[in-house]
């Protein structure tokens, strides 16, 4: 199978690299990919908003299947295009992706099929923000309606604050702050059948002890020992099957991969929020502990045979990720510095450590930083005191000037 992921970030470096590893993937493209990618996939320039584009390149390399990894682009209709093409493609269509594309759309959409979710207005002036923030008081959780990678929400104590960031929206959707736990949970669906991935929990504050600003993630981990262990089965038939049948009847599948965010509350799961891709940095540690071979089973979704594919197998193993961000992450990344140390680990670490790259690039010979979050290192181990230790000891050995990580990414479930 010729397989085009389009995308390039980490979680498009861990999807490639689980492909590159299935035996029924013959060939392996990525656009435009990253200094990382090249290693295992090789690499194109497509503008990755541009259906007709992407769609003109999978042409041209005969591809078998098309993976649409970031969110833009699927909202942008690409995987329409590639779809109407004739070319299997795992990702929804423009208007499945509303899911992501509108947080609005989102609550409209569990609304009525009655999925759990935190109560919520959606406002578009000054007026209506200080009637919602006065209705639930604090903290106050207000959410871009639109696309944000991953840094449109805001919880704060602070109204000013709460204030200024609904003023800095076009329309947005303030709700109840859900207490509890969070849970990512990833499902395969073609439409109509669910396959719930294994769960993983992020983090997506920048600083230790879940401080500092909102962020993409900074690091996640996969089992979650403290979890319910009926929680899978659920959220499958209280959130996941409900959302993919009411997307169904109402003339629009959503075909690719649903991502619930939930709060595991005092009251029970609440959905946080819809996306309609893979997360990143969840897919590091879920695609870690993957046995079933990756092909096979995005292409059962895109071409409505999920029914049909055997259950998932899953390694007892424990993965963790750790992210490594650039100077001043979340704000304006400074880009540009080498990366030193990747040689290190993959000798001195791998197979169990390895580096997913995510805002990398070559200049000349060098492995330089090109965005926000530059790396993810993830490791694997018998349970996730040993794998957040290898994921660490491998961290340390990376050498890049001004680069943050957080220290405490699993240390939690872990008990350390």
């Amino acid at each position: 199978m010729k397989v085009l992921v389009i995308g390039g970030g980490a979680r498009e470096h861990a999807l490639c690299r689980s492909l590159s590893l299935d035996p029924d993937v013959t060939a392996l493209h990525c656009a435009p990919g990253n200094a990382g990618i090249a290693e295992v996939a090789e690499l194109h320039q497509v503008d990755a908003l541009d259906g007709a584009a992407v769609t003109a390149l999978a042409t041209r390399l005969g591809a078998e299947l098309v993976v649409v990894g970031p969110e833009a682009p699927l909202v942008a209709g690409v995987a329409d295009a590639v779809r109407d093409a004739g070319i299997p493609v795992f990702g929804p269509s423009g208007e499945a992706a509303q899911l992501e594309g509108s947080k609005a759309f989102a609550k409209d959409v569990m609304a009525a099929a009655g999925v759990p979710t935190a109560r919520s207005y959606v406002c578009t002036n000054a007026e209506e923000v200080d009637a919602a923030l006065a209705a639930f008081g604090a903290p106050y959780v207000v959410k871009d309606d639109g696309l944000a990678a991953g840094k449109g929400v805001v919880v704060t104590e602070d109204v000013e604050a709460a204030r200024a960031h609904a003023a800095a929206c076009d329309r947005v959707v303030i709700e109840e702050y859900l207490d509890g736990p969070e849970v990512s949970l990833f499902a395969v669906t073609d439409g109509e059948n669910v396959r719930p991935l294994q769960p993983a929990q992020d983090f997506k504050r920048a600083l230790d002890g879940d401080r500092g600003p909102n962020t993409g993630g900074m690091g996640a981990y996969s089992p979650l020992p403290w979890a319910d262990p009926k929680l899978v089965d659920e959220v499958v038939e209280s959130v996941l099957q409900p959302t993919v049948d009411e997307m169904r009847r109402r003339g629009t599948p959503f075909s690719g991969l649903l991502y619930a965010g939930l709060a595991i509350t005092s009251r029970g799961v609440r959905v946080i929020e819809f996306n309609a891709r893979f997360g990143d940095p969840e897919t590091q540690v879920v695609l870690a502990r993957l046995k079933t071979p990756l092909a096979g089973l995005l292409m059962a979704a895109a071409t409505g045979n999920l029914a049909d594919l055997e259950p998932l197998r899953w390694s007892d193993a424990a993965a963790v990720t750790v992210v490594v961000a650039s100077h001043d992450y979340p704000g304006t990344p400074r880009t540009g510095d080498p990366i030193i140390g990747l040689d290190e680990v993959a000798a001195q670490d791998a197979p169990h450590a390895y580096v997913l790259h995510a805002g990398t690039r070559h200049e000349g010979d060098a492995v330089v930083s090109a965005g926000g979050r530059v790396l993810s290192v993830t490791a694997t181990g018998t349970d996730l005191t040993e794998a957040r230790d290898r994921a660490y000891r491998a961290v340390a050995r990376i050498r890049l000037d001004g680069s943050q990580h957080r220290s405490d990414i699993a240390a939690k479930a872990a008990g350390a």
